[in-house]
């Protein structure tokens, strides 16, 4: 009976991601470099202050951006993780959900605009953020291995290639919904791109480009767990040293201790917005 030969296609995968190592290992090392700086710097930075205090100052910023009830739950939880003993693990999950967000939006942000101002580009992108978005979490383990090696920096690379799309998708939605009567009205007043953009576009996107960044970190925080096993550390380390050692109320401790970090955050960032708004009614 004839038989269709198999395509070869993890060998070719395996060839590209040998290819691109040796061929990108100076922006890997810069990139490394980068995002090492970045959450020693923040872990160093958190670290130097007393809990307490650091409690205290994230209450006043979720009261000052949310609301008095967010500001009492931050405090609450956050003293609660203290008491667990797991302030040093979720500093160091901060550090790399804040790194691998920032990273995420600085090369998010662009390409949703640029999607959301080009038709073509956004159809060219589109199959892209599918796969990435339904590709398994734990594929994403494997090249960071081989291009950074065990550690928080490939399980930041990891992170942020999980967690981008959204940033990018609700850009280009944000920015795609706009009603046509505001781009005609300010084409009328004479204004370039970059004014339309910056002062018409990206203000009336703001919401869904929030949403975005909201997500964003929400699936950062998920992943955090799942990087462990490539030694990210932190409370999913916590959790995957539980699973290893079958302690299932270690690994309850840990998980409340993320599920904490993912509402605060989350009701934090919720609320950019809706104060923005408010701001600018009141003027």
């Amino acid at each position: 009976m004839f038989e269709i030969p198999k395509m070869p296609l993890a060998a070719w995968v395996d060839g590209l991601l040998d290819w691109l190592t040796a061929a990108i290992a100076p922006l890997t090392r810069a990139f490394a470099g980068f995002v090492r700086l970045g959450i020693d710097g923040i872990v160093n930075g958190l670290g130097a202050l007393p809990p307490v205090v650091l409690m205290l100052i994230i209450g006043a910023i979720a009261w000052w951006i949310a609301s008095r009830k967010v500001a009492i739950f931050s405090v609450a939880g956050l003293l609660f993780i203290w008491n667990l003993g797991l302030w040093g693990p979720t500093l160091s999950t901060i550090a790399l959900v804040l790194v691998a967000t920032f990273i995420s939006i600085l090369i998010g942000l662009p390409l949703g605009i640029f999607s959301g101002l080009s038709l073509p580009f956004n159809r060219a992108v589109t199959p892209v953020l599918d796969l990435m978005q339904t590709m398994p979490a734990f594929v994403y383990l494997i090249p960071a291995i081989p291009f950074f090696g065990l550690g928080p920096v490939a399980a930041a690379f990891a992170t942020v290639i999980f967690s981008i799309p959204p940033s990018i998708r609700l850009t280009s939605l944000g920015i795609r919904q706009i009603d046509r009567e505001m781009i005609e009205a300010s084409d009328a007043f004479g204004t370039t791109t970059m004014q339309k953009l910056v002062k018409v576009q990206l203000p009336l996107a703001l919401p869904t480009i929030m949403a975005g960044i909201n997500q964003t970190i929400m699936l950062s925080l998920s992943m955090v767990v799942i990087a462990a096993m490539i030694g990210a550390g932190g409370l999913g380390g916590e959790v995957w040293r539980a699973i290893q050692r079958l302690r299932a109320g270690q690994g309850v401790e840990a998980g409340l201790a993320i599920v904490i970090i993912a509402m605060i955050l989350d009701r934090i960032t919720q609320n950019i917005t809706v104060k923005k708004g408010e701001g600018k009614a009141k003027e």
